[in-house]
């Protein structure tokens, strides 16, 4: 018998022993070790979870939606759906079981995912059984682009490879954001993942890199757009400077070579104070300015214009534009002198010159560029709302006048680079800039805002591989664009048409 209590004694403590290291293991998991399993990449739970919910909406401005959970027939419950497919894609970025989420589904996807309907006391049966058997809606995300105006600046580039960026420059909103080659995130949103893969592959192997949006990830060179800043930085720092007569040439000899020579676009001679080096975008008489403002001032003036930071724009991937350090530039004026006219190594986002142009829109003082506009809830209340902020405190509003006198000099004067940008009744204000890429082609590019003396919308134009050429530049390829965009912004008011 006593054999019999030990055993049953042994076999109870046993159980004990289990029951105990049981529970410890579950705490261990459930406690210490629960942020890994969530996040290990074979437990598929957290993902199924995410399509057995509807995801909210992704609206434009106009009102027309860019993105949206609809039900479907298989295990995961909602499809996610772009109706506007690659017009959008670079902005609504994807929701992807395979590959995460990208652009506006990753920035907001805790607005898209949470339901904020308040709840109301039900008062007779039907609203009682509503109250039991509606499921909350996701909030839904209003952006500030306006759709009409993103398919204006497609229809414009014309399936050439390049970008616009139009922005409200009181406030920092974006209009329109779009660039080629871009991407329909509809296959990317698949529930077989063979197809998911194969969009994949097909955009990874891609030269263009059409997940890398060439307005806000992808830097450039941005050629004479740059003397925008380059102008800000004499006014600032040596005013004397504007009035002074360089000579007109058609070469200048950069120091620190071995009588390496800087010739202006075409082989044109052209000289003058800064206004005529402006309207014409003498890059020899450009380039003896930056070496008159000097490195360190060349280089805060670059900082103070958003360059070498990263633009705070709600999307992920934003890229920074580059200017180089003023030590860069001990015993190499030369490499001043060319990165005073946007050469050597400047490079910039198509967003980031939109900004610049906006500065000198806005006194000098450079707006957070955003997309949100509000998150609204099921009943189309909105429970957040974006408020302006600035961003950068660019220029003094005396400097950012005299600045948009010059540009205005571009698009008016007969001799302007940009008088493809007139519109009849607006005072355009703009900026040519046709840029050297090393090789057999170049960047044409266009900056501009309206109307002056009370602008409205800033304009950034990058249209990309043009070919060398009198024909090729800023002024004939990029400013028509730009061009259409204003004009269709003002002409309706920035609203939506019938």
């Amino acid at each position: 018998m006593t054999g019999v209590n030990r055993r049953v004694r042994a076999v109870g403590v046993g159980a004990v022993v289990l029951i105990v290291t049981l529970f410890a293991m579950l705490n261990y998991l459930q406690i210490f070790h629960a942020n890994a399993l969530d996040n290990n990449p074979h437990n598929t739970s957290g993902v199924l979870s995410e399509y057995e919910e509807a995801r909210g909406a992704i609206i434009s401005a106009d009102g027309v939606t860019l993105a949206q959970s609809v039900p479907s027939k298989d295990q995961y419950k909602y499809q996610r759906v772009y109706p506007e497919g690659a017009l959008f894609g670079q902005i609504t970025g994807y929701f992807s079981l395979t590959y995460g989420t990208d652009g506006l589904e990753s920035e907001y996807n805790s607005d898209l995912t949470q339901a904020n309907t308040p709840i109301t006391i039900p008062t007779n049966l039907q609203q009682l059984k509503r109250f039991f058997t509606t499921q909350p809606s996701p909030d839904n995300v209003q952006i500030t682009v306006l759709s009409r105006l993103q398919q204006l600046a497609a229809t414009e580039l014309a399936g050439r490879d390049g970008a616009v960026v139009a922005l409200d420059p009181k406030t920092g909103a974006i209009l329109a954001m779009y660039s080629n080659p871009t991407y329909n995130p509809g296959p990317l949103s698949s529930h077989d993942p063979a197809v998911e893969q194969t969009a994949w592959e097909e955009l990874q192997s891609n030269p263009g890199h059409p997940l890398l949006s060439a307005a806000y990830r992808q830097r450039f060179f941005p050629g004479s757009t740059f003397k925008m800043v380059t102008a800000a930085a004499v006014y600032d720092h040596k005013p004397a400077a504007a009035n002074h007569l360089f000579p007109t040439v058609s070469g200048f000899v950069l120091p620190d070579t071995a009588g390496q020579v800087l010739h202006n676009f075409g082989g044109e001679s052209c000289g003058g104070d800064l206004l005529a080096l402006f309207t014409v975008s003498c890059d020899t008489g450009f380039a003896q300015l930056g070496l008159t403002v000097g490195p360190s001032a060349m280089s805060r003036e670059a900082t103070a214009f958003g360059w070498d930071t990263t633009p705070p724009l709600d999307l992920p991937g934003v890229a920074q534009s580059y200017f180089p350090p003023a030590s860069s530039f001990t015993d190499n004026l030369a490499a001043l002198a060319k990165s005073a006219i946007g050469q050597e190594s400047v490079q910039a986002s198509p967003l980031t010159i939109a900004l610049d142009a906006g500065a000198l829109a806005n006194e000098g003082v450079i707006m957070t560029p955003h997309l949100l506009d509000r998150v609204t809830n099921s009943q189309g209340q909105t429970v957040q709302a974006y408020k302006p902020e600035p961003w950068e405190r660019a220029t003094s509003p005396g400097t950012a006048k005299k600045v948009t006198s010059l540009m205005l000099s571009v698009v008016n004067s007969p001799n302007g680079t940009g008088v493809a940008a007139r519109i009849p009744g607006i005072q355009v204000a703009g900026k040519t800039g046709t840029a050297q890429t090393g090789g057999p082609t170049i960047e044409t590019w266009f900056a501009a805002f309206a109307p002056v003396p009370n602008p409205e919308i800033a304009v950034a134009v990058l249209v990309e591989n043009q070919p060398v050429g009198d024909e090729f530049q800023g002024g004939t390829i990029a400013a028509p664009i730009a061009k259409a965009i204003i004009q269709s912004y003002l002409q309706t008011g920035g609203q939506a048409t019938p």
